[in-house]
């Protein structure tokens, strides 16, 4: 096997993907505990944070706020809450840990209920979206998603039942951490007697103090907000970058890795992609080379790491490799700052980030490949300075680096803000621009996002959210575009079907396809593939699933992710719990596609588009550009002439994925007030 070098001592590159979308558990938190032989005792106080438990307590004690900065690893979500449990906190109420992604706060609780040898769901429990593991009364640590304490706001606007609430995984700076930080803001000048922590693994503790306090003198006793940092244990990492950029930074990581083989020393590798598809590309090709290897060369172990896994392929990656064996670990950014994975002594950094980002002009929401930022960088660099010395190897030059924003723009400027929007008027925050945003939304952002929920239904002409549809979209943990055919649905009689797709809509990867058997997963996967498009295709599926009666077996044979199937039922139950709730009758079209279709409509004519003589296809309104995704079931020569799409893909082209066929006729029919007759027929 013949490699090319080009380091300096270690390409920015365009590699663009077709498929796969962001990793939606990036923020997944994964456990690995290197000293279980220990009593929980011994394990707690091996963690670096358990140095400044004293100093954690003095301070939530004298300050409103406390922001606490610490590398991943350091125990920060885990230990903190039993400090606080501990030193008598949770007499005067619940402790409350807000997570960004579902998946932590599930083993998060899961590993504090076991450290405090209590039953989860008890005294420790969590509540995520469509699921609430917490018992009132009991529960005294709460671990939930950032929405979940936004929705409980609306049911308790100060929320008394709370003593602390801690915000974890800040850095992260979400959409929903920017409302939480601005509304938290608001109900610490009320309550006097809550206490905030701030949990973050990057520098950014200025920022959040200047936010948080309000002592307007120069009397530092008098300061609201206090910071503190966690030492971690990270040894010198030594930083390689690439003498000149890479035209293809997927095939450039491959070829360090087996560089690193051959001529570094001992030590595990942690690659850093961008999503599912290169990981996968990386992974096959490193294989590839590995089966080249001589004996005498030792062995490579490729192990792919992103939130679409099964939970046990997760965990291979903090298993010790076997003597002889390199365990690389090719990766998402779900390994930058929410996981510790023990080994790493090397790590290739591609240099780019898959995020959302918004173009208000063009309507559309896109996930876009960009250059990650400099924090994002060192984040990357210190996973392999966790055991001994390093060293990373970055694929992109030295001025490159130079040239990366400090930090990575908070989705709260960058991305859609319609549901941030209408959770925000449910609170009763009707005037955007004077709430105190961490980072102020641009102004063409919030009025697009309000140009929406009008169009919707969702807002009256006076700026006010609409009885009853907008307070109940507003209570639906779903997009308002999602949440509003949910609502009509029953007007169209079709409230079975399209509780289905909005089910299938929330998981990923449904459509399996090994290697080695692509053709005759993609011949069964045919079979379920309509003319009316991916949603309907979707549709199929589930229904074809439940007549199988939930089929495990059945799921192997059509080369489906059972456990996507088996979470989409789980949810579907009880999203139908809320549309009776809300008194929507629970009716099928029995078999009529056109009813569903005119429903999908109902809620997402914003996203329509035609097919335009140059062969690709316009936005109505924007006149975008953009072209069919190759994984739809419309990627074929025969393209319709109009369709609606779920989201948009930008990488070498700016590609649509969960398509509709539509009659353009229903936009005028179901949104006169959107589109014009003349608009149309331009």
């Amino acid at each position: 096997m013949s490699l090319k070098s080009r380091f300096l001592k270690p390409g920015d590159g365009v590699y663009t993907e077709d498929r796969s979308d962001v990793d939606q558990t990036s923020g997944t938190t994964f456990i690995y505990n290197p000293h279980r032989s220990l009593s929980i005792e011994k394990q707690r106080q091996r963690l670096p944070v358990f140095t400044a438990r004293n100093s954690i307590l003095y301070l939530v004690e004298k300050y409103q706020t406390t922001i606490v900065v610490g590398e991943t690893g350091s125990g920060k979500s885990t230990q903190i809450p039993q400090y606080l449990r501990e030193a008598g906190w949770t007499s005067d109420g619940v402790i409350a840990i807000a997570q960004p992604r579902r998946v932590a706060c599930t083993t998060l609780a899961e590993r504090v209920a076991e450290e405090c040898d209590v039953i989860l769901g008890k005294e420790v429990g969590y509540s995520i979206r469509f699921d609430d593991y917490s018992t009132p009364g009991t529960t005294q640590i709460k671990y939930m998603t950032e929405g979940l304490l936004v929705r409980e706001m609306m049911a308790d606007p100060l929320l008394r039942q709370y003593c602390v609430v801690m915000l974890d995984e800040v850095h992260e700076r979400t959409l929903y951490t920017d409302i939480v930080l601005g509304l938290l803001k608001k109900i610490l000048r009320r309550r006097k007697n809550l206490r905030l922590i701030i949990s973050s693994a990057t520098v950014d503790a200025d920022h959040l103090y200047n936010f948080f306090n309000y002592n307007t003198t120069k009397d530092k006793s008098k300061d609201t907000a206090s910071v503190l940092s966690v030492e971690g244990r990270n040894h010198l990492v030594d930083i390689c970058y690439l003498k000149e950029a890479t035209a293809d930074y997927v095939k450039c990581s491959a070829e360090t890795v087996m560089k690193i083989h051959l001529r570094e020393g001992p030590g595990d590798v942690l690659v850093f992609l961008t999503g599912l598809e290169e990981v996968d590309t990386c992974s096959s090709l490193l294989n590839q080379h590995a089966a080249s290897l001589k004996k005498t060369d030792g062995s490579l172990l490729v192990l792919p790491m992103h939130g679409a896994l099964r939970n046990s392929d997760q965990l291979r990656v903090f298993q010790i490799s076997p003597p002889g064996v390199r365990k690389v670990i090719v990766a998402t950014n779900i390994a930058e700052t929410s996981i510790t994975i023990p080994g790493i002594v090397y790590v290739v950094d591609c240099g780019f980030v898959k995020l959302r980002w918004y173009n208000p002009s063009g309507h559309t929401d896109a996930l876009v490949v960009v250059p990650i930022s400099q924090a994002s960088a060192i984040q990357r660099a210190g996973r392999a300075g966790r055991t001994r010395s390093g060293k990373v190897y970055r694929l992109y030059p030295e001025e490159e680096f130079n040239k990366f924003s400090e930090v990575t723009p908070p989705e709260m400027v960058r991305t859609n803000l319609s549901s941030a929007v209408l959770n925000l008027m449910a609170l009763g925050i009707e005037n955007m621009l004077r709430f105190d945003f961490l980072s102020p939304p641009p102004a063409k952002h919030l009025i697009s996002a309000l140009d929406e929920l009008f169009a919707l239904g969702a807002l009256s002409e006076e700026g006010t959210l609409t009885k009853p549809l907008g307070q109940q979209m507003a209570e639906f943990p779903l997009p308002p575009q999602l949440a509003k055919i949910l609502l009509v649905s029953g007007d169209f009689g079709c409230s079975q079907e399209i509780l289905s797709i909005v089910a299938m809509l929330q998981v990923q990867n449904i459509f399996m396809i090994p290697r080695g058997q692509e053709r005759r997963a993609r011949a069964i996967h045919r079979n379920f593939q309509v003319n009316e498009g991916d949603l309907i295709t979707l549709l199929n599926v589930f229904t074809a699933y439940k007549k199988q009666e939930e089929s495990k077996h059945w799921c192997m044979k059509k080369f489906i992710n059972h456990r996507a199937l088996r979470r989409a039922v789980e949810i579907r139950g009880r999203m139908e719990k809320l549309l009776a709730n809300f008194n929507i009758p629970i009716t099928s079209s029995e078999g009529g596609v056109d009813a569903v279709c005119k429903c999908i409509t109902a809620g997402m004519f914003p996203n329509a588009a035609y097919l335009h003589h140059s062969g690709t296809y316009r936005t109505v309104r924007g006149n975008q550009v953009l072209c069919i995704h190759p994984s739809s079931v419309l990627y074929t020569e025969m393209q319709p002439q109009w369709v609606l799409f779920h989201e948009v893909l930008h990488t070498s082209q700016m590609f649509m994925r969960d398509l509709t066929v539509i009659d353009p006729a229903w936009l005028l029919e179901l949104a006169p007030h959107f589109y014009e007759k003349r608009t149309m027929q331009n």
